[in-house]
Order: C-alpha cells, then sequence, then structure tokens
C-alpha cells in the first residue's frame, strides 16, 4: 500500500487505533513514510491546534518532537503524538497551561506544571533559570508534575544557547518499567539524566540518556517497526532475558534492565529523588503507581553561568582534552571517537536533507491521532509524503 493510500483510509478513522506490530515473526512489511522537517513541523502544529492548543503551544510541541527526530531520538518525536492525544481525552494532559511559582527565594524556584504540556513547561522553566542564573551566576529550578517534557537534551541545549552550563535530574512518575539491578521486575520508571557544556563559537556537549538500557519508547518504536531490540535490555516477566519489545507492550509484561548494572540503578534512584522528591512531585511505589496514558515527569535543573566562576581557561581547558580524547587510536569497527552531542549534530544534518523516516504504523498511529482531534481529511491528505 503506498503512503498516500495509507493517508486517505486513515482519514476515515474517528477513533484512536493502535496497530500491532507483527511480534511472531519479529519483521515489519511496509515500507516507512519520508516526510520532510518543515512539512512534519507544520502538520504537528495543525493537530494541536485542531486538539486546541493556542498557536505558541502548538509551536513549541512541533519544533521539539521533531527536533527529537531529526536529532535520531525517534522514541521522544512525532511517534509520541497517538500517546499524547489519548492522555488528553483521559483528562491527564491539560492544555495551554503554564508554570506556576510555588516558593521563590531568587536562585532557588519551584515550579508547578499541573499536567500541563511538558514542551511549554519546561520551555518556561527554562527561561526562569537562565534569568537568574545570568543574574546570580547559579539557579536551581524545581519543576514537578509537568506532562511529558520529551528529551532532555533539549533543554540543556536550550541553556547551551546562552551560554550556561546545566545538568539535570528527571524522574518518571508513576511508571514502574524498570527493574533495579539484581532485582526482577519494574520498580521505577527510565529516569533520565543530563548536562551540557557550552563551547565558545562551537556547538555545546550535550549528555543525555536514560538510566535504563534503553529509552521505554525506543521499545514502541521497535513494537511497531516488529523488530528486536538490542540485547541484555529486557527481561519477560519471569526474569529471562528477551529482545522481543512485546513485553513491554502486552500482558504479562516484562521490565527494563538499567544501564551498566549497579551504576544505572544507582543513578536511576538518585533521579528518582531528586527529581520526585525534592521538587515537591512524586516518587514511584504501589500507591502512585499510573493507571491510565499519562506521563508525569518531574525536573531538577541546576544552571551555572561559567563567568561567575574564576575559570579562565576553561574553554582552552576543554578544548586540549577533546583534541587529547579524539586522538585515542580507535579499536577495529570504530572510526573515530565521538564527544557527547555529536551523533545527534550528525544526524541532524542527515535528516534534514533526506527527510525524516517513519514506520508504516506509528504514521498509520499518527493520523488515527489527527483524526481524532479533528484534523480534516484534506488537510491530512495534503501532507507530502513518500
Amino acid at each position: 500500500m503506498t503512503a498516500r493510500k495509507r493517508q486517505r483510509r486513515a482519514a476515515g478513522i474517528h477513533v484512536i487505533h493502535f496497530q500491532k506490530a507483527p511480534m511472531e515473526e519479529l519483521k515489519s512489511s511496509a515500507s516507512d513514510v519520508h516526510v520532510r522537517p518543515a512539512d512534519l513541523n507544520k502538520f504537528v502544529r495543525d493537530i494541536w491546534r485542531s486538539a486546541g492548543s493556542s498557536e505558541r503551544e502548538a509551536g513549541l510541541i512541533a519544533d521539539h518532537l521533531v527536533m527529537s527526530n531529526l536529532s535520531g531520538h525517534d522514541s521522544h518525536g512525532v511517534g509520541m503524538i497517538p500517546r499524547y492525544v489519548r492522555t488528553l481525552h483521559e483528562g491527564g494532559l491539560k492544555l495551554n497551561g503554564h508554570v506556576q511559582i510555588v516558593r521563590d527565594t531568587g536562585a532557588l524556584l519551584t515550579l508547578e506544571g499541573n499536567s500541563g504540556f511538558g514542551q511549554v513547561l519546561a520551555s518556561e522553566a527554562m527561561d526562569y533559570g537562565i534569568e537568574r542564573a545570568k543574574n546570580l551566576g547559579i539557579a536551581a529550578v524545581a519543576l514537578r508534575n509537568a506532562h511529558h517534557i520529551g528529551r532532555i537534551g533539549h533543554w540543556a541545549e536550550q541553556c547551551a544557547q546562552h551560554d550556561l552550563v546545566s545538568f539535570h535530574f528527571v524522574n518518571v512518575a508513576g511508571f514502574a518499567q524498570v527493574a533495579p539491578y539484581g532485582g526482577m521486575g519494574g520498580r521505577f520508571g527510565t529516569n533520565p539524566f543530563c548536562a551540557a557544556f557550552p563551547r565558545k563559537g562551537r556547538e555545546p556537549l550535550v549528555l543525555d540518556f536514560a538510566t535504563s538500557s534503553i529509552a521505554v519508547n525506543k521499545t514502541r518504536v521497535a513494537y511497531n517497526k516488529g523488530v528486536e531490540v538490542p540485547p541484555d535490555c529486557l527481561m519477560d516477566h519471569e526474569g529471562r532475558p528477551t529482545r522481543n519489545p512485546r513485553v513491554m507492550h502486552e500482558a504479562p509484561f516484562g521490565s527494563l534492565k538499567t544501564f551498566g548494572g549497579h551504576k544505572g540503578s544507582g543513578m536511576a534512584a538518585m533521579c528518582e529523588l531528586f527529581a520526585g522528591a525534592l521538587s515537591g512531585g512524586f516518587t514511584t511505589h504501589e500507591s502512585t503507581r499510573v493507571k491510565g496514558s499519562a506521563i508525569t515527569n518531574s525536573m531538577l535543573s541546576v544552571i551555572i553561568d561559567p563567568a561567575a566562576l574564576d575559570a579562565a581557561d576553561a574553554q582552552v581547558e576543554a578544548d586540549a582534552f577533546i583534541a587529547w580524547v579524539k586522538e585515542t587510536p580507535t579499536l577495529p569497527g570504530h572510526n573515530e571517537i565521538l564527544m557527547p552531542g555529536e551523533p545527534e549534530r550528525r544526524t541532524r544534518a542527515e535528516r534534514a536533507a533526506v527527510g525524516i523516516s517513519i514506520d508504516a504504523t506509528t504514521w498509520t498511529q499518527i493520523i488515527a491521532a489527527a483524526q481524532a482531534v479533528g484534523v480534516p481529511g484534506d488537510r491530512i491528505n495534503s501532507v507530502p509524503v513518500r
């Protein structure tokens, strides 16, 4: 079936329907859809304007999701739209919300999200933190109870654009999908950590990773494509290793492993406490486990102005270190040493030129979600895909 025929068929769907990938064969026969970033951005804006978002909110959502795809993080890109729409219909996502200041002591700021769009709330939280860090040299911003804030690197990059260092602890409150080291069964979320180091006249270094072996939404991408995940990432409900993403999307549910064994497990626990507890939000335990589709994030961000430190040679030292590391002789199968953020920048350049590829199942789900919020069929059919 061609991409255009898939669009026309999906345009007649009036409820959100999520197709399952063929798990027995773990193989997808349908071809991907390719969309130019600008066209995809416009379509995402139209989806959220139809859902009721303001022009600004729709733009922030579209910019964030499409940038995630451009950066190679399809797990946090436009494939999240069907879940967002489902959560909106369940009442777990509030449109056109803004952060509310709960406590302000100058360099420390606590903000309430009230289940508003994370792409808006995190952007506003970083705006506050950037302003405070520039005025005071440092700021700590606790954002609590935001709906999914997406790719955390986006917020570190926002700070780096203002020549500010930042690091961020995030919890996925109420989602018990990751097993602690040595355990069987989920007890906490994928709980990402991120840090960025700005570089004068160059792209910043950006480290952004889930403390699980892979992000849970990467299992969704694999599930929709009907392919396996990398080894040593998943276990089934009996603790047996598996590469089949079905265990994260069909009962009986399995769990993700942490990265790096006990180290990732320990870091996940600290992200849970720093983000969920210190923000005044909530941590994951039996009484807080989420029943619906909503994704609740809290984030503790520390933002620093390097100019406020006694480090006149910081950039020189950073450049010398990076050059030294990149001169490392490579092992077989490796062409060069990459620094944090370089893979994403290269993927952005490539996808900006050739377009963003979306698997057929995910695209059908996006079209169904668009129809569910009232995007007209002629607008859906007008999206240039190949």
